[in-house]
């Protein structure tokens, strides 16, 4: 158990980092910023995003396969490969706005949401919450 405390904790500080490292105060501006990092290297854009990595660890090593676990690795790797996608489009010439059409106000319920989500989904996931 204290080593699923552990896994729990790091899982929360992966997501507030990933958080943080796109905080703006729009979706535009999380586009912007992962663009600016995508840029620079392709390695360097997965390593910014930790919890698709972790998320495929944690199956891994708690030899955990469970739907809630397959789901929560599925919804990551659409992530990345959305971002990825968008990225793309940016790189070749294509403005924001024809990317992305909307541009909404990332408040910090929409901004953190992941850092409660997707742990508690981990601990439920484990059986950790019944």
């Amino acid at each position: 158990m204290e080593n699923y405390i552990f896994l729990f904790f790091l899982f929360v500080a992966l997501e507030l980092f990933e958080a943080n490292w796109q905080k703006s105060d729009t979706l535009h501006g999380v586009i912007q910023n992962n663009f600016m990092v995508y840029q620079k290297s392709l390695f360097t854009f997965f390593i910014l995003n930790p919890t698709f990595f972790y998320t495929l660890f944690l199956m891994v090593y708690l030899n955990n396969q469970t739907l809630l676990m397959l789901v929560m690795a599925l919804i990551k790797f659409a992530d990345v490969a959305f971002k990825i996608s968008m990225m793309k489009k940016l790189s070749d010439g294509q403005t924001l706005e024809e990317v992305m059409p909307m541009n909404v106000k990332m408040g910090i319920l929409y901004r953190y949401m992941n850092v409660v989500i997707y742990p508690l989904t981990f601990l439920f996931a484990i059986d950790a919450i019944k």
